[in-house]
């Protein structure tokens, strides 16, 4: 069955970094999109970061633009998010997502941004 896992949440100050891993198994990963989405306590969930299946064609969100990087290993089944120059508002549950005929996540991880 689909499985994503993520890891690398944590709590980073202001203008920190933190890099966010989903490692994927109970498909062919290199055969999909993947995409990281957030959601802040009282906020709609919302697309951060999309990557295509050869990690040639992403997408991010106005938010976060030219401070993430999504980038993807195929041969490991992961996918990554490079968060840099953090703000407190990126606080949120980010959670990694594939669409395989339905929508299938992980159990997501926590950012927290403060000093």
């Amino acid at each position: 069955q689909v499985q994503l896992m993520e890891s690398g949440g944590g709590l980073v100050q202001p203008g920190g970094s933190l890099r966010l891993s989903c490692t994927a198994s109970g498909f062919t990963f290199s055969n999909y999109a993947m995409s990281w989405y957030r959601q802040a306590p009282g906020k709609e969930r919302e697309l951060v970061a999309t990557v295509g299946r050869i990690g040639g064609v992403t997408n991010y969100a106005d938010s976060v633009k030219g401070r993430f990087i999504i980038s993807r290993d195929n041969a490991k089944n992961t996918v990554y998010l490079q968060m840099n120059s953090l703000k407190p508002e990126d606080t949120a549950v980010y959670s990694c997502m594939v669409l395989i005929f339905r929508l299938y996540w992980g159990q997501g991880t926590q950012v927290t941004v403060s000093s």
